[in-house]
């Protein structure tokens, strides 16, 4: 049977003036669904039983699960969350001190094909349904009051897969997840990380959602780049910064390039000197995230020393640059290592 969650709120009114009903019935089930994230129509308590049991003659919820769920020493939880037709996507409880974020996944397996990123190697499956993406987001609300004792304050949609090339479902989920009726979280603290689609990024500019954007940048050296990130050859780093520039024509919202220092590959001056040329033609900040080996030995993280070097010569350009630590390697749940390894 159908999900009932694909139903928008102005199909819901008309199937229930199909059954009958008064149109105000969609939006108490509307609520149930978005607001309380209810995974049982029979739990319905305000309609009737007859009424719940025709609905469920016709339509199902299929809500995500908990397949195996890891702590890091670190606090972090990994999700192997399973889809109602037995596949897996994880996705990421990240706390700290002041804040508890959630790593979420858009697709099964990812479109793309970056050197560096354990999903990269497994084949795309599918897109991750609305409902499917907003499950994760509830379940994390949920362990993160469970376990600290505050609701979720942060989303990012850095998981496995890239939101652009589920765009409708995660631009739809995004409202799910920010409106009212929904869950009812700010969209600035939502951020859509991609790895530099220029039409979509527009896109999701024109569309003026009000979150925030990161791109996966890695190096500001077309060359380079394409052989770290190579389906990026189609994407030259000139269209993806006009992109930018549209999106903060549009938003007023600062990019935030997300940026792993290897040794050896981007770890020199020429790469440094790329980035700030390529930082100072658009408001933005930088990410420099501190990567985790995924077992090829080609990729590792820079000495401290460069990493050093980055930020030193990127604060005197006026830079701001941030270095991301690292959070749950020890369960694989940390930048680049999203690959359903719990079901190995």
């Amino acid at each position: 049977m159908k999900d009932i969650r694909t139903l928008s709120l102005d199909q819901l009114k008309d199937y229930f003036v199909t059954l009958g009903e008064k149109p105000f019935r969609a939006k108490q089930v509307y609520d149930w669904l978005w607001s309380k994230n209810l995974h049982s129509i029979d739990e319905m308590t305000n309609l009737s039983k007859n009424l719940r049991e025709k609905i469920s003659e016709e339509y199902t919820i299929n809500p995500v699960s908990v397949d195996l769920l890891q702590k890091s020493t670190d606090g972090t939880i990994k999700n192997g969350v399973k889809l109602h037709d037995g596949l897996l996507v994880e996705s990421v409880l990240i706390p700290t001190e002041t804040r508890t974020t959630a790593c979420v996944s858009s697709q099964v397996g990812c479109s793309l094909n970056c050197e560096f990123c354990a999903t990269a190697r497994l084949k795309r499956m599918r897109n991750l349904e609305v409902a499917e993406i907003v499950d994760q987001v509830a379940l994390i609300d949920s362990q993160s009051k469970m376990y600290f004792n505050r609701p979720l304050s942060n989303i990012v949609f850095m998981g496995m897969g890239e939101p652009m090339m589920n765009y409708k479902n995660v631009v739809e989920a995004i409202r799910k997840i920010t409106q009212p009726e929904g869950l009812g979280m700010s969209p600035r603290r939502i951020t859509v990380s991609t790895s530099g689609i220029p039409k979509m990024i527009k896109m999701l500019a024109d569309d003026e959602l009000r979150v925030k954007l990161a791109l996966s940048l890695h190096s500001a050296i077309e060359s380079k780049r394409n052989e770290i990130m190579p389906f990026s050859d189609k994407f030259p780093l000139t269209d993806i910064m006009e992109a930018l520039q549209y999106w903060y024509q549009k938003t007023g919202s600062v990019i935030t390039f997300e940026y792993c220092v290897w040794k050896g590959i981007n770890d020199g001056d020429e790469d440094i000197k790329a980035l700030i040329k390529y930082c100072r033609q658009v408001p933005s900040k930088v990410n420099l995230i501190q990567y985790n080996p995924i077992g090829d030995g080609k990729y590792d993280q820079c000495n401290k020393q460069a990493e050093d070097n980055y930020v030193r010569q990127l604060e005197n350009a006026g830079i701001t640059v941030m270095i991301r630590k690292s959070r749950g390697g020890d369960i694989d749940a940390a930048c680049g290592q999203l690959a359903n390894k719990t079901t190995d």
